[in-house]
């Protein structure tokens, strides 16, 4: 496992990152850092906000990848993101396996064969840093074919340090020539209003609670452990629900619910 660390290339990757001067330098040597201890098909920095849409502050995609897997994004499934929500919550991990920190049924909901399925990724690790009150640094390492290995994830866990220490040099340059005000706070706010307020004229406060769960991946056993009640009456709730809006499957709410945000 250590052997990664024992070569010249690793130590020319560590003198690159630490030669780095501004954002954009400190984040390509740190993609290079991450490719010499580890395969790895992409990385991708993300600032999430508990207030804006996501920020991009760097990532090694081609552009064809970049425009299904960020500009999709950020034109608002990241609402439905399991790390958007990982990444916005008080308590979270420094570092994390994506599929470890996942709803359920999130593979088997419409946003992951929608969406994320698309993107191709087989596995996915990713270093979180609260910069401040309200924003989260995420790095993303991602492989679009094979899962990491024990010793994969082992070198990256030996690793955060570094990494958290790069991520941080980033954030401060960054944000140093990037004002909070620049970040677009009505369209989060009005994709959070659908989100929150989606099939409001017609559904109860407990329908649309469940509606949302149901968007971003739980199965009816974690509503009902998320909400305090019992698996069938989620199966009603789902039902009456269902009927209210018309569809009659989860695919057809998530195609409602996107709808809905592309008429924003």
């Amino acid at each position: 496992m250590t052997r990664a660390f024992n070569n010249p290339e690793w130590h020319d990757a560590i003198a690159g990152l630490i030669r780095a001067r501004d954002d954009q330098a400190t984040a390509v040597a740190l993609a290079k850092v991450v490719d010499v201890a580890v395969d790895n098909d992409a990385t991708c920095l993300l600032a999430f906000y508990r207030d804006a849409p996501p920020s991009v502050l760097h990532h090694t995609m081609t552009p064809r990848r970049a425009r299904h897997y960020l500009d999709r994004y950020l034109a608002g499934p990241y609402l439905l993101d399991p790390l958007y929500q990982l990444a916005v919550r008080k308590n979270k991990p420094a570092m994390c396996r994506c599929r470890d920190e996942t709803p359920d049924r999130f593979r088997s909901s419409e946003y992951f064969r929608q969406y994320y399925e698309r993107t191709h990724l087989a596995d996915e690790m990713d270093f979180l840093l609260d910069t401040d009150t309200k924003s989260t640094l995420v790095l993303i390492v991602g492989r679009w074919e094979t899962r990491f290995s024990r010793s994969d994830v082992a070198r990256l866990r030996l690793m955060e340090p570094i990494v958290r220490a790069a991520m941080q040099r980033i954030w401060d340059a960054w944000a140093a020539r990037h004002s909070a005000d620049e970040r677009d706070l009505s369209m989060h706010q009005r994709l959070t209003h659908c989100f929150r307020h989606f099939g409001e004229k017609a559904l109860t406060q407990r329908e649309r609670q469940i509606t949302q769960l149901l968007l971003r991946g739980h199965s009816s056993k974690s509503i009902a452990r998320e909400l305090g009640i019992a698996p069938g009456t989620v199966m009603v709730h789902k039902r009456n629900l269902f009927s209210k809006l018309g569809i009659s499957s989860q695919y057809e709410l998530f195609s409602l619910f996107i709808d809905r945000l592309s008429a924003l």
